[in-house]
């Protein structure tokens, strides 16, 4: 029911969203057996994660840097709709290697 609610908030602001996405698999440039399921790929650059737990743990945020390194997406959201107010269940993840922290002097 939340994706389908989701599909239709986004597609409702001119948002490309395509649920349960299916990624063919690589490694080192060799085709691997199986494919990956992305809940939702939004425009085709933001890997969406949904979820209904007590609250975000480290291995939805790992799960979703997973997504991200395998098919290079640059972005990801884990939302957690288990909250009383939805803002409070969304954590962003970046692609680990395409946005590098700057050290400050």
């Amino acid at each position: 029911m939340y994706r389908e609610c989701l599909i239709i908030e986004l597609k409702s602001n001119h948002l490309r969203a395509e649920s349960e996405r299916h990624v063919l698999l690589e490694y080192k440039g060799q085709r691997v057996n199986g494919t990956l399921k992305l809940d939702l790929l939004v425009e085709e650059c933001v890997v969406v994660e949904l979820k209904a737990v007590e609250r975000i743990h480290p291995i939805h945020l790992a799960q979703v840097i997973t997504y991200l390194k395998l098919t290079g997406y640059p972005a990801g959201l884990v939302m957690n709709f288990n909250e009383a107010a939805l803002r409070a269940g969304l954590r962003r993840v970046n692609h680990p290697d395409r946005y590098v922290k700057k050290n400050p002097l």
